[in-house]
């Protein structure tokens, strides 16, 4: 059997790096035709197409093709390569070449960039007839409508969406009375609102658990994150809200979980290792041997759920609300996100006001229930523009 051709969005990434591992370890199974990267990693990129020997490399600024070009050179010149033992890859440069090449001849498109910048690409993939393995939550959660007429192609790349779907496996769909969706809790799990006040960035990236990039990890603490994939899970599984729950659980060892009409719920258990749910979307609905560890039930251990205090941590509510609005809603609540981040990383925006400034944005958000892209597009770029106006309001009270 030949092995499944793999393009690989975002590779120099923690989904991407991992992801490479997992291809690593099973080369008679996985094969990388295809990287893209922002470009900001040039040499990790180059050395990962060397050794890889990919057909073509992606970058998103026209800038860096020759960095590229330089650093294939330097990356051959260390691993002793002479001229005839590698060949250079082809490269596509500019904001639109990750879309290019997720729509390049393979059997699956591995999407984990990071932000709704990944929208486009996974619409080209889609479009193209691939099968997409998704860790790009932001973009099914900003395309919403464009993106669900493909659901039967997406393979859910979050470990949490990659364990309801495993689960999902042990009855029909008229058989599932609701989704339960865990959460680590994040670095400030138990804290009150009120002893949030002042919480450091260095504070926030400090996750208990996983070993995340930045805007994923002040998600975790903001909770956000579980926002975002409480409408992701509605969108790829077609589960109303009202039987989507989430639960905190701080030994991230139970993903999530699927309760039946009977009464029986199925639990995906393994220890937090994204290599697991990074080899299933690229290999389902097979398995990959060995792709993670597992489970030390020998050892003695105890698993807590906790109820999500709403109060401290409103990220989850306000987006089920904007969720159940739908259309560009959700985008909307993603983008204003994105600008709040930032400016808490760079000191100019409290903790509390993230998620604060969100729920201002999407409150004044006009509603599109059916947009096309470019209205997606457009809605956010208002929605981040009335976030750095907030952000700048709320610079200049301090």
């Amino acid at each position: 059997m030949s092995p499944r051709e793999v393009v690989l969005l975002g590779s120099t990434g923690s989904i991407g790096t991992q992801a490479i591992d997992v291809v690593r370890r099973n080369p008679e199974r996985l094969r990388v035709v295809g990287l893209a990267a922002g470009g900001g990693r040039v040499e990790l990129l180059a050395a990962q197409a060397l050794e890889l020997g990919v057909d073509v490399v992606a970058v998103a600024r026209a800038t860096v093709a020759q960095d590229l070009q330089l650093a294939f050179y330097a990356e051959a010149q260390r691993r002793g390569f002479s001229s005839g033992d590698y060949a250079v890859p082809k490269i596509l440069a500019g904001p639109d070449a990750a879309t290019e090449l997720a729509a390049w001849p393979c059997d699956v498109v591995l999407n984990g960039m990071t932000g709704s910048i990944g929208l486009a690409p996974t619409l080209a993939a889609l479009q193209a007839g691939r099968t997409l393995a998704l860790a790009n939550k932001e973009s099914l959660v900003a395309g919403g409508p464009l993106v669900t007429p493909y659901r039967s192609q997406i393979v859910p790349v979050d470990s949490e969406h990659s364990a309801l779907a495993q689960c999902l496996r042990g009855g029909r769909a008229d058989e599932v009375r609701r989704l339960v969706l865990t959460a680590s809790g994040g670095p400030f799990r138990g804290r009150s609102r009120e002893e949030l006040a002042g919480v450091t960035p260095a504070q926030a990236l400090n996750h208990p658990t996983w070993d995340m990039g930045p805007v994923v990890t002040i998600n975790s603490a903001t909770l956000v994150n579980k926002g975002l994939e409480l409408i992701e899970a509605h969108l790829l599984f077609g589960t109303p809200y009202d039987a989507i729950d989430v639960v905190v659980h701080p030994q991230s060892l139970v993903h999530s979980m699927v309760e039946f009409t009977d009464g029986s719920t199925l639990a995906q258990v393994s220890p937090p290792d994204m290599r697991l749910p990074i080899a299933l979307g690229l290999t389902w609905p097979d398995r990959l041997p060995d792709a993670a560890p597992g489970m030390d039930w020998s050892a003695a251990s105890t698993w807590e759920f906790l109820p999500l205090d709403d109060a401290a941590f409103p990220a989850v509510q306000l987006a089920r609300e904007a969720g159940r609005r739908g259309g560009t809603t959700p985008a909307a609540f993603n983008a204003a996100n994105e600008v709040c981040v930032e400016a808490f990383l760079d000191g100019r925006l409290d903790f509390r006001g993230i998620v604060d400034t969100v729920a201002r944005v999407v409150d004044g958000t006009p509603l599109r229930e059916r947009p096309t892209l470019a209205e997606v597009l457009e809605t956010e770029d208002d929605a981040r523009r009335r976030a750095r106006e907030l952000v700048r309001t709320l610079s200049l009270e301090r």
